[in-house]
């Protein structure tokens, strides 16, 4: 990273594009308020517009640890459900077997 140089926020750059494109406000006064580069604001305007699902993503692997989260998250619940369905299944076979 070179001396100086400002890292934004996914949230940031959204909320800086939701206000020009609602129109409260235009980039020029998006730049002057936010103490940005115009030419980065219509940076960002870019990047949005050509791909809003994935702008932003930073370096490539939010966006794979996002997903890989998310396919960890549905395991854990799909096997939770088996794990509950076994239990009742035991408890049963053993209500038969007494």
């Amino acid at each position: 990273m070179q001396p100086g140089r400002r890292n934004y926020s996914k949230d940031f750059k959204l909320q800086v594009i939701r206000e020009i494109e609602a129109g409260t406000k235009t980039a020029a006064q998006a730049s002057r308020e936010y103490q940005i580069k115009d030419n980065l604001i219509y940076s960002w305007l870019s990047q949005y517009r050509k791909n809003s699902n994935n702008a932003f993503v930073g370096k490539g692997n939010i966006g794979s640890s996002e997903a890989k989260i998310a396919e960890l998250e549905r395991l854990v619940g799909r096997l939770t459900m088996e794990n509950e369905l076994l239990k009742k299944a035991l408890a049963q076979i053993k209500g038969v077997v007494r």
